[in-house]
């Protein structure tokens, strides 16, 4: 599971992963009797730390119950993701052939305390496939992405295996336990999704 270190700091609160250009976001909390404050998307701060420019066009939410499982998915935008109530854990997978980094997987786990000194916030490039796995719910998970939805190129979109046996990826639900989308449940391996690009 991913823990931010010193050397990995490319900015104040900014860390890199061992995936290309997916960035973790610790935000400080300002506490006191009321509860807390806290700033999830500083633009300012995003494009330092990416290196460009980026215009946020559209907020989502997903709220999801226990054993909920969404993804993996890779669309056609950028996106900052912040889970701000209930526990998940995030699986993300490089699906970008070109990157040095590949078919690696990164492991988050969220699990936000009103009491906690920060919140979490992960930039999820275009080509990285990103998941939620519902521990503990209910989950509302904020994300905000630079294309309109409506705009954006569906080429990009990708639904990766949540099963792929390349992957292996470990999910802290049992399989028969997730409740998935029809989409999810029926998507394809990386190795079926390379194959359709030729």
């Amino acid at each position: 599971m991913y823990q931010p270190a010193a050397d990995q700091a490319v900015a104040p609160g900014v860390f890199r992963t061992k995936i290309k250009d997916l960035l973790y976001f610790k935000h400080q909390k300002f506490l006191d009797d009321r509860g807390y404050f806290t700033n999830i998307t500083n633009l300012k701060a995003l494009e330092k730390a990416i290196g460009k420019r980026i215009e946020i066009k559209q907020i989502n939410l997903a709220y999801s119950n226990n054993n909920v499982v969404r993804g993996l998915h890779a669309e056609g935008w950028n996106k900052l993701t912040t889970v701000l109530f209930g526990q998940g854990m995030s699986a993300l997978v490089d699906i970008r052939p070109d990157s040095p980094s590949f078919k690696q997987v990164e492991y988050f786990l969220f699990e936000p305390q009103p009491a906690d000194e920060f919140h979490v916030s992960l930039y999820v490039p275009m080509g990285v496939a990103n998941s939620i796995a519902v521990i503990k719910g209910p989950l509302l998970y904020h994300y905000a992405v630079d294309t309109f939805y409506d705009e954006r190129d569906p080429a990009g979109d990708k639904a990766l295996s949540l099963f792929d046996p390349e992957l292996n990826i470990q999910w802290p639900i049992e399989r028969e336990k997730m409740i998935l989308s029809r989409r999810d449940a029926d998507s394809a391996t990386l190795r079926e999704l390379l194959e359709q690009r030729k």
